[in-house]
């Protein structure tokens, strides 16, 4: 009863014929499946008398070997007849529309606020993002055991370098090369060992502001921001500068802008304020002019660090800075007409 099956079988196998692939597929699973004929024919070998095992077992991989090659020798068949069936390229027909992309939020206002101050004057000027404690810190008017330093919390990779805590260090470095005047902007990313949260992230952009000439006053630096404000986010924005402290500028000042995601009502983006900080600035300190060799009886100056991160918020009305860095296609793809 056995030898029957085996050879009803190979008839089958040997009169199989199909030209599709989901007819071949079934085919396949038929005797090649964990339920199909070839596993149920294995099973049964326990039941066959020990002196004919060899021989049955023999017979079962012969039918598998015929099933492989059959499904083999179809399949390439199959796939050569429709590849002869394919039409040819019609290269009058229009190309495919290729769906582009659009640029991040983030370097959409970082490049609105490049425009803008190369409008008055201000060249772009970059630095690495890894620096030395020179750089970062103690040409800066942190000395070394400064509490200042614990203002900002570092990523530091040894003793002496580390990721950059601000862009004020691009600053420096123009400083040291070139004499007044000089009048940059330095954009960049720039890391603190900070809580992520809606509104702070350890990864964020910067835009350092500097002039440096003679008779540089505090008024020269208002009147630069108020510019820069009206120009990226209309006349009617209310500002305030609020005395502050930072070790490389003196006098030092904030600027908050108030909030236009709650209309100045309150929501957790300015602490229910109704202003959010989105720069620091001040007048250089003569100590920092003296660390790169610029003479601060002669020259003064000013600078600014614009958080860009802030502004997009502000301008985009986004309640979560995280979106910025998370590369959610549901939110990117809502800047595609930027």
């Amino acid at each position: 009863m056995m030898d029957n099956n085996l050879e009803i079988y190979n008839s089958e196998i040997d009169n199989f014929t199909t030209t599709t692939l989901e007819e071949l597929d079934a085919f396949r699973l038929k005797y090649l499946g964990k339920k199909g004929i070839l596993i149920d024919l294995f099973n049964k070998i326990k039941d066959i008398p020990p002196e004919n095992r060899k021989d049955f077992g023999k017979d079962i991989n012969i039918l598998k070997s015929k099933v492989l090659e059959k499904v083999e020798a179809l399949k390439n068949t199959i796939s050569q007849n429709q590849c002869t069936h394919t039409p040819s390229l019609d290269v009058s027909r229009t190309a495919n529309f290729i769906k582009l992309g659009a640029r991040h939020p983030i370097s959409v206002v970082t490049n609105h606020i490049c425009d803008i101050f190369k409008k008055i004057g201000f060249s772009i000027a970059e630095g690495p993002d890894i620096e030395d404690d020179w750089h970062n810190f103690e040409s800066l008017n942190f000395a070394a055991e400064h509490p200042a330093r614990d203002m900002q919390d570092t990523f530091f990779i040894d003793k002496n370098i580390l990721l950059r805590t601000h862009t004020s260090p691009v600053q420096v470095r123009v400083m040291e090369k070139h004499q007044p005047p000089i009048r940059i902007i330095c954009p960049g990313r720039v890391f603190r060992n900070e809580v992520i949260t809606a509104r702070s992230h350890c990864i964020f952009h910067q835009i350092e502001l500097l002039y440096v000439d003679e008779n540089v006053s505090f008024a020269d630096m208002r009147q630069t921001l108020d510019y820069f404000i009206k120009e990226t986010f209309g006349s009617e924005r209310k500002t305030r500068l609020r005395p502050s402290y930072f070790p490389f500028t003196e006098p030092s000042a904030e600027m908050d802008i108030s909030c236009d995601i709650c209309n100045g009502k309150g929501c957790n983006i300015c602490k229910h304020t109704g202003w959010v900080e989105i720069l620091g600035c001040g007048m250089i300190d003569p100590n920092v002019l003296t660390n790169v060799g610029i003479d601060p009886n002669k020259y003064s100056g000013f600078a600014a660090g614009i958080g860009i991160e802030r502004l997009t918020q502000q301008l985009y009305k986004t309640k979560d800075i995280r979106l910025f860095f998370e590369n959610d296609i549901r939110f990117i793809q809502q800047f595609e007409s930027i």
